[in-house]
């Protein structure tokens, strides 16, 4: 059924709510929830009411209206107070004058706007009304613009209602503007009302189908100015309720229900709209979660079940001489948790499937040496493998280290950038399909058409989400001997856990959770502008020990004048106050050319300056172990992730190293708390869950909501990790059972996954 055949909706409102909200029919429109709740059971004395409450609801009797125009001919401010009848029910009588009682305590221009005594209103001319009610404790201002025939008509002195609203000041008074009016609660006492304190009594309100507790909806501007209120947003999914909730069929198996214990969907859709009690809510919200969760972890995981049945891996049993070589000429033994991931890894290998491995590691963890020792595998077996890096940059770090890894085993390794000479291409593109390169190091440059690979047998790929997904379906295609290349995922972006089981829920995940021996904790500060010249001291002392030193400056968006105004300016106040040629500064941004980028970035690696200012595009990849001082400008405008990748740019040699976040002295509260995290821990994973609470999964660097395989509507990555862990398992449990949900009692389940928002691009083939 259409919305607009709702009543209270017809054809224009259906457009606005197709637009604005995305949904056509009334199932659609059932799943738009509330993103929280009201409770009208409780009322609040007038006296009690303060701006810090989000709402409140008064019980109090009008005292008085009064109707304010525009200015005067003479451009005098003019109010009339027009009594319509009194509480007894005498006579109409108007005053008139430039202060007409409270009501003028709200400023604008104002002219009468009634007809004296007769009381009739020439509401054309009305901007504004105040209404002033009371109960016992006191009186309050009600404000409203829109609407004023309509509420002068029914809000007569005297009479009692119930007004909800967000009580807000003004010139020193608490108003509410344009609260929502309903009679009173049924069974309640009209002159209980008109000067009673606002007690605890409860009751229906009108419009709602059960309880007390209102639902708040997702709105936009267009929605509020075209009337379609948080009340009139109740109404009509109250008419859905009633006329599509008899249409929606069960989507989740009787059996799955009775072991989870969920209540069945029905109920739940009437629950989350108009709850019955708080019981009745959070069955309703666990169960559409759970539903939500486990939709998206079956879809993820039916395709890892399909493919380790369907697609067979090279199978690369032996480890070979040049893993042995590498791994005996190392200058530093492997971490417990290195062995234990590679462990894993071979065991993909050998395993005669393909690998589709997410490997997760903080900052400096190694995971750069598990990339070569994996790669060495792969050569060992006869195949090829190949590093795919998001930057010329890294691509560049990586190549280096590499190289260093590589000078015991006889192995020749590559580099393929966008800027590589016509001759060096040449060569590599020789190399490779004669087998002779064995690793291959590169950005995008590795997945254009001519590039063909002998036998690749691995792809590695790094800070995977920097690529697009077809940019990583082309790389999969290079596959040169008859079955696909065995993948492995590589991200120094902390994940939280609930997030990797979303984002790469058909992967197998690995993490290094342990640093290597010998790295010393970074020393995080926060200090505010006016400490710029002991900022300033410090970093030439430091520099006076022989250390470098970062200084990053934000970079939101890369056409935004303001970041590199920022960044110059910066780059200028260094220079000025560190002179040449005593000290040698170079800048680094995304708007140069590769060239000279890579000139100032080479010259800061190898000691040649000892300042780098930077924009965040030294996020990832630049190692200078000589660099001592990360200070990062304008902190509070990074987020939490982007803040430790940056500090792992430090520490990386065996000297103390300082992390320095400079601010601003106003900070949000955000803010605040972001800076005070960073300095309290460095352990990135957790920095990751408290950035994702913060800001939620959408927002986090790299995974942005495009990156989601479905929308969630109702389910938070970063509050539901039980409900998720739950429906997790028993997906899992489900496809052990019936890989292809071909029993009778998951017929429900094979159906519904058959649906468009379920059908989930296949990542496990192009991470």
């Amino acid at each position: 059924m259409e919305v607009q055949f709702l009543p209270g909706v017809g054809p224009k409102r259906a457009e606005l709510l197709r637009k604005e909200l995305e949904v056509s029919t009334v199932g659609e429109l059932l799943r738009v929830f509330p993103f929280r709740y009201i409770d009208r059971s409780s009322f609040v004395r007038v006296a009690d009411a303060r701006p810090d409450m989000a709402f409140v609801q008064i019980r109090a009797r009008v005292m008085r209206v009064v109707l304010y125009g525009s200015a005067s001919s003479s451009g005098q401010s003019v109010a009339e107070e027009l009594w319509d009848r009194t509480p007894q029910g005498g006579g109409a009588v108007a005053q008139q004058g430039p202060e007409a009682g409270p009501g003028a305590a709200i400023h604008g221009s104002q002219q009468a706007a009634g007809q004296g005594n007769s009381g009739t209103v020439k509401f054309n001319a009305v901007k504004r009304m105040s209404v002033w009610v009371a109960d016992r404790s006191g009186e309050m201002e009600m404000v409203f613009f829109k609407g004023i025939k309509w509420m002068y008509e029914k809000l007569r002195p005297g009479t009692a209602w119930v007004f909800f609203g967000k009580p807000q000041v003004f010139n020193g008074r608490i108003n509410i503007v344009h609260p929502e009016v309903d009679p009173l609660p049924a069974g309640t006492q009209n002159s209980q009302q008109a000067n009673g304190p606002g007690s605890q009594q409860g009751g229906q309100q009108s419009g709602q189908q059960g309880g007390t507790m209102v639902g708040v909806y997702p709105s936009t501007e267009k929605l509020k100015n075209a009337g379609v209120t948080g009340k009139v947003m109740n109404k009509i999914m109250e008419a859905a309720v009633n006329k599509g909730l008899a249409d929606e069929r069960e989507t989740l198996p009787e059996w799955l229900m009775k072991q989870y214990g969920l209540v069945p969907l029905q109920f739940a859709l009437r629950n989350i709209h108009f709850p019955r009690d708080m019981q009745a809510l959070e069955k309703a919200r666990y169960r559409l979660k759970f539903e939500e969760l486990f939709y998206l972890q079956l879809s993820l995981l039916k395709q890892k079940y399909v493919r380790s049945r369907d697609v067979h891996g090279i199978q690369m049993p032996k480890v070979g001489e040049a893993f042995n070589r590498c791994y005996e000429a190392l200058p530093f033994p492997l971490t417990g948790a290195q062995k234990r991931v590679i462990t894993e890894i071979r065991n993909d290998m050998k395993s005669g499937q393909q690998m589709n491995r997410l490997l997760q590691g903080d900052v400096g963890s190694g995971k750069t040496m598990v990339a070569v020792l994996t790669a060495l595998i792969a050569i060992g077996n006869g195949y090829q493998a190949c590093i795919m890096a998001p930057t010329e940059v890294l691509a560049q770090q990586h190549f280096k280290n590499i190289q260093k890894f590589l000078a015991p085993t006889g192995v020749k390794s590559a580099l393929l950038t966008g800027s590589s000479k016509a001759s060096e291409r040449r060569e590599v593109h020789a190399g490779l399909e004669d087998g002779s390169i064995g690793i291959i190091v590169g950005t995008h440059a590795l997945i254009e058409d001519n590039i063909v690979f002998r036998n690749l047998g691995l792809a590695i790929i790094d800070e995977q989400h920097r690529f697009g997904v077809e940019q990583r379906s082309k790389l999969w295609r290079k596959a040169s001997c008859g079955a696909p290349p065995h993948v492995l995922v590589m991200t120094a972006t902390p994940i939280p856990r609930t997030l990797a089981m979303t984002l790469y829920g058909d992967l197998d995940v690995s993490v290094i959770d342990e640093l290597p021996p010998g790295r010393k904790p970074v020393k995080t500060m926060h200090i505010t502008e006016g400490k710029r010249p002991e900022l300033y001291q410090f970093m030439k002392n430091e520099i006076a020990k022989g250390r470098q030193v970062f200084v990053v400056y934000p970079l939101i968006n890369e056409t935004e004048k303001l970041d590199y105004q920022s960044l110059e300016a910066g780059a200028e106040d260094i220079m000025t106050k560190f002179p040449f040629p005593e000290y040698k500064t170079a800048v680094v941004h995304g708007k140069q050319l590769n060239d000279v980028k890579k000139f100032n970035m080479d010259a800061f690696a190898a000691g040649r300056a000892d300042i780098l200012v930077a924009t965040s595009v030294i996020e990832v990849g630049v190692d200078v172990p000589n660099a001592s001082v990360m200070v990062i400008e304008s902190a509070e405008r990074f987020g939490l992730s982007q803040l430790h990748q940056l500090r792992g740019r430090v520490g990386r040699g065996s000297e103390k190293s300082y992390c320095i976040l400079m601010t601003g002295h106003k900070l949000s509260k955000e803010s605040k708390h972001r800076i005070e995290l960073m300095c309290a821990t460095e352990n990135g994973f957790e920095l990751a869950e408290e950035d994702m609470k913060m800001r939620g999964p959408g927002d986090l660097e790299g995974t942005q909501q495009s990156g989601l395989p479905i929308t969630l509507n109702i389910a938070s990555l970063a509050k539901d990790g039980i409900i998720l862990n739950a429906a997790r398992d028993c997906a899992d449990a489900v496809l052990k059972e019936d890989p292809t949900l071909s029993l009778l009692k998951n017929a429900v389940l094979r159906d519904e996954l058959k649906k468009d928002k379920y059908q989930i691009k296949d990542y496990s083939k192009i991470s």
